[in-house]
């Protein structure tokens, strides 16, 4: 069997791959731009409207069955428009509006369109689409609306013989959507043969000047056309008033401004008002200005001491005067120059040269640590300053040191000086002398250079420091390091006014004095200017508030009431409250502003003077050639003599006797148990504008506030040995009160109630050494208010020791004797009653009493001659003649013969008690004349005799 193959040549038949009839998307433009007119749905494309697709010219996969719109990227836009087919094989298209557009409503319109093509058969079948573009339509506008006029009617009334740019402006307006139909081309006075004009912009002016006289009012009409030509739906009718001719300027102006202390705050312009004679004014600002510069430190303020203000302010104590008032305890200031001050402080002047004060080392020590707060008053230049010879104009810039300072902290020494050169402040600051660099913080100010007050604090945190101007903070224009710097010899030391060349060019100071040509070297940059107040505080530094408080003036300009203020109006006051801005645009309301302008002092007691007043008024125009211009006004404030409180000490004295022990106990006495002081005015006061309540009337008696009182010994000074005065210190130290306690006086300073004083006074006592005691000693009592501008009365007490009998006597083997013949109702052994003043401060012993003691002495002497004349008589008559005597004694036994006379009876009642005495016998007998008026009084003079002589001795 065999097998064949047999092989054949193979020709496969190649595979068509199978392919889509719809291969390809449409496609169009990515963004149209369309326009449609108001009246027409139609949108005109740009580009045209063409869908295209790379299946042409396949049947239904190369055609185009639809367009379709979707929503604009804002959410509308579709429901208003549609897109249909115009030629399915060539995709061209047509978009239009589904109703009538309105241009006014919505202006442009945005959406997106997409194609679609056929797909690949009649039923649409796999149909693609393109991406979606994006078409922006306009509305054009179409002139349908005319021009309407705001207002019917137009007034304005403008004083004669003037010519105006403007008088009065028409205004109409065109509802067209479109610049071309909305806008006004051109006004128009239909009117005839009238002096007046008008511009594009609806401005009428008059184009010949008006006589009132000639033709009162004119009226005339205006119309409008818009830039497509439409005329106005109604023309406007103008009425020109022409008014007499009128002066402009401020009305009502009042000179002198009388203002009486304690009435708060007053208007300044109660009918003032602005007449610009109808000019057309668009902005109006006026400036009124107080000057109160020459009224103590530029303005009213707290007339008490600068250490009362600090406690009244709440400012941390421990501070320290840098420049004190001279006196032994600070000498260091007795060189100075001072200056009278109206507001009773202490004003320090400095020339530049040899005006310097060395403050002790004593006061230095207490100044350590590198936080403190220096303040002070300040006036450049000053005033009666002449400066020195040896100064020249170009060295006037030269730097001036106020402060210069080296002081010990802890195992280190810090450095600082307070300069001024030119308009600039500087502080230079050397935290470690031996190993840190010094940093200097600079300040330019106006104030440093104005030759006016102001007050400086400067507080000191290194690194940090803030320095306060008259309340207002100002951050340091310049801090840099001043690199390399010899040090300053490690020597604690402050001077105010200059500072201190190195160590090796120094010689000796003498009196605190440079002598001139001698020693011009010693100090350098020395200050050219006045200085008050100057303290510095260690430790932390001042708060804001209490800084703001210290300068805080109590007299200024202010503004009514702010919510009555109209709109567009803006009120400026500065800090210092001496110059208040108005500005606004609107006459009516300025006026009504400017009479709101008010002068407000809130001292009860009031600088009296006069306060030069200023307004100055700026007014801007439409036409500024043509702007009125005002005059500056000027007046003045007078503020009126305030009322002096009365100030009135009673309730002691004015005698005060108590026995002699009571002094001499370890308290002493009181000598003002009852004081009482009240103030008051002689006029009612309202007291709603001193922020009390209810806003009644009533008398100045409450919320004063005493600065000071005064207790001085009359006659001689108190002997420190034998008396002193005592005072609660621990009611002084808890109300802050300062008290200065010497043998010439007693005298306790601060600014507080009158409650305060009184508790403080009520504990003042009087105490004596055992054996000190005299026959009366007098004070005086004094209290003041303002620093010293207002006193009290002065209370004068007399006090008086009443002594025992056995201090009065000092013979001792007589007493025993002396009591035998008192009189039972009198042996108490003490004199109660008061001792009668005595006229001359200098005496020890009273003058009334030294009147009665002359008087009884001379007594004595009649009694002694009347009983040696007795004691002769009866040695003369014998036995018979004692027969005949009254009592029948005896003999006369003189052994012990004491009579006790009261001073107070009167001359002839003492003869007749004597002429009762002449019946007695010889026994033993006693006399006691009494006073009738007073029988409290047991001061009693004791004359006793003794032997047979008729010798009489007094004790």
């Amino acid at each position: 069997m065999h097998w064949f193959l047999v092989i054949a040549p193979f020709n496969p038949k190649p595979l068509r791959p199978s392919l889509s009839a719809n291969k390809h998307k449409p496609w169009i433009e990515t963004e149209y731009q369309g326009i449609v007119m108001e009246n027409d749905n139609t949108v005109l494309l740009n580009p045209p409207l063409f869908a295209l697709d790379k299946d042409a010219p396949l049947h239904y996969a190369g055609e185009i069955c639809g367009f379709r719109v979707h929503n604009g990227p804002l959410g509308s836009g579709s429901v208003q428009f549609e897109a249909v087919v115009l030629d399915r094989s060539t995709g061209e298209g047509l978009v239009r509006s589904k109703e009538p557009l309105d241009c006014e409503s919505q202006r442009e319109h945005s959406f997106t369109i997409q194609a679609y093509d056929c797909g690949e058969g009649p039923d649409g079948v796999n149909s693609k689409k393109s991406h979606k573009a994006t078409v922006h339509v306009r509305v054009n506008d179409v002139n349908e609306f005319s021009p309407v006029f705001v207002e019917r009617r137009y007034e304005a009334s403008v004083p004669e013989g003037r010519l105006f740019d403007r008088i009065v402006r028409v205004e109409a307006l065109d509802a067209d959507c479109s610049p071309q139909y909305s806008q006004i081309c051109f006004y128009d006075i239909i009117t005839p043969n009238v002096p007046f004009a008008i511009d594009n912009d609806g401005n009428i002016k008059n184009t010949e000047p008006l006589d009132s006289k000639r033709q009162r009012v004119h009226t005339f009409w205006v119309t409008a056309f818009d830039c497509g030509k439409n005329r106005a739906q109604a023309d406007a009718q103008v009425v020109v008033t022409v008014k007499p001719s009128c002066k402009p300027g401020w009305i009502g102006w009042t000179k002198r401004v009388e203002y009486t202390p304690g009435s708060g705050s007053i208007p300044l312009f109660p009918s003032l008002h602005l007449e610009t004679c109808e000019e057309t004014v668009w902005n109006i600002q006026a400036t009124v200005e107080l000057q109160t510069g020459h009224i103590g430190k530029g303005c009213d303020r707290d007339s008490y001491s600068d250490r009362s203000v600090r406690r009244l302010c709440g400012a941390v104590r421990g501070e320290v005067d840098l420049l004190p008032p001279p006196s032994p305890a600070a000498n260091w200031t007795s060189a100075l120059p001072t200056l009278p001050s109206s507001d009773s402080s202490l004003v320090f002047s400095f020339n530049g040269s040899n005006h310097v004060a060395v403050v002790p080392d004593s006061v230095v020590s207490a100044l350590s640590g590198d936080h403190f707060t220096l303040q002070l008053w300040m006036r450049r230049g000053g005033a009666n300053i002449q400066p020195s010879t040896t100064q020249s104009r170009g060295n006037r810039k030269d730097e001036e040191t106020i402060v210069c300072s080296t002081v010990k902290n802890d195992d280190s020494y810090s450095h600082y000086s307070l300069s001024v050169h030119g308009c600039r402040l500087s502080l230079f600051y050397w935290p470690d002398v031996s190993a840190a660099r010094p940093v200097k913080f600079l300040w330019k100010l106006e104030q440093v250079c104005d030759s006016e007050w102001h007050h400086l604090s400067l507080s000191v945190k290194f690194p940090s420091v803030m320095l306060y101007v008259d309340g207002v903070t100002f951050d340091p224009a310049l801090i840099h390091d001043n690199g390399a710097l010899p040090n300053p010899v490690p020597r604690q030391r402050m001077l105010i006014g200059a500072c201190w060349e190195p160590e090796e060019k120094q010689k000796e100071i003498l009196n605190n004095t440079i002598p001139e040509g001698k020693d011009s070297v010693k100090y350098v940059g020395g200050y050219h200017g006045l200085l008050s107040g100057v303290t510095v505080r260690p430790g932390s530094v001042e708060p804001h508030s209490v800084v703001e408080c210290l300068y805080a003036c109590r007299e200024g300009l202010d503004f009514g009431d702010l919510e009555t203020l109209g709109s567009g109006m803006k009120v400026h006051v500065n800090p210092s409250q001496s110059v208040l801005v108005l500005e606004g645009d609107d006459i009516e309301s300025f006026n009504r502003a400017v009479q709101q302008v008010t002068y407000r002092n809130s001292l009860r007691f009031a600088t009296p003077g006069v306060r030069p007043l200023k307004l100055t008024t700026s007014l801007r125009c439409f036409n500024e050639e043509s702007c009125l211009s005002l005059k500056q006004l000027e007046g003045y404030l007078v503020v009126l003599q305030p009322d002096a409180p009365q100030i009135s000490l009673s309730g002691v004295g004015p005698h005060l006797a108590r026995p002699a022990p009571e002094f001499e106990g370890p308290r002493g006495v009181p000598l003002f148990p009852e004081l009482r002081i009240v103030c008051s005015l002689s006029h009612a006061v309202n007291t709603a504008t001193q922020g009390m309540e209810g806003g009644a009337l009533m008398s100045d008696a409450v919320a004063h506030t005493l600065d000071g009182c005064e207790v001085q010994p009359l006659g001689e000074e108190l002997n420190p040995e034998r008396e002193e005065l005592l005072v609660d210190m621990d009611v002084v130290r808890e109300r802050g009160l300062e008290i200065i306690n010497t043998t010439a006086y007693i005298a306790i300073t601060g600014a507080e109630s009158i409650s305060v004083y009184e508790d403080v006074l009520r504990s003042v006592r009087y105490r004596l050494a055992k054996g000190s005691a005299r026959f009366e000693r007098r004070f005086r009592l004094s209290c003041s208010e303002m620093n010293g501008r207002y006193t009290s009365n002065e209370l004068t007490l007399e006090v008086n020791f009443l002594h025992s009998l056995d201090s009065l006597y000092q013979p001792s083997h007589l007493l025993a004797s002396q009591q035998q013949f008192l009189h039972p109702s009198h042996h108490s052994g003490e004199l109660s009653g008061h001792t009668l003043p005595n006229p001359h401060r200098n005496s020890v012993v009273p003058g009334a009493a030294t009147v009665i003691i002359m008087v009884c002495v001379g007594f004595l002497v009649v009694m002694v001659i009347l009983g040696v004349f007795r004691i002769r008589s009866i040695h003369r008559r014998g036995e018979g003649a004692r027969g005949g005597a009254k009592e029948g004694g005896s003999q006369w036994d003189d052994s012990a013969l004491t009579i006790i006379v009261n001073p107070m009876e009167s001359y002839e009642s003492r003869m007749g008690i004597s002429a009762d005495t002449e019946g007695e016998g010889e026994e033993e007998e006693e006399e006691v004349a009494e006073s009738p008026d007073d029988a409290s009084d047991d001061q009693r003079i004791i004359i006793k005799k003794e032997g047979r002589d008729g010798n009489a001795r007094r004790y």
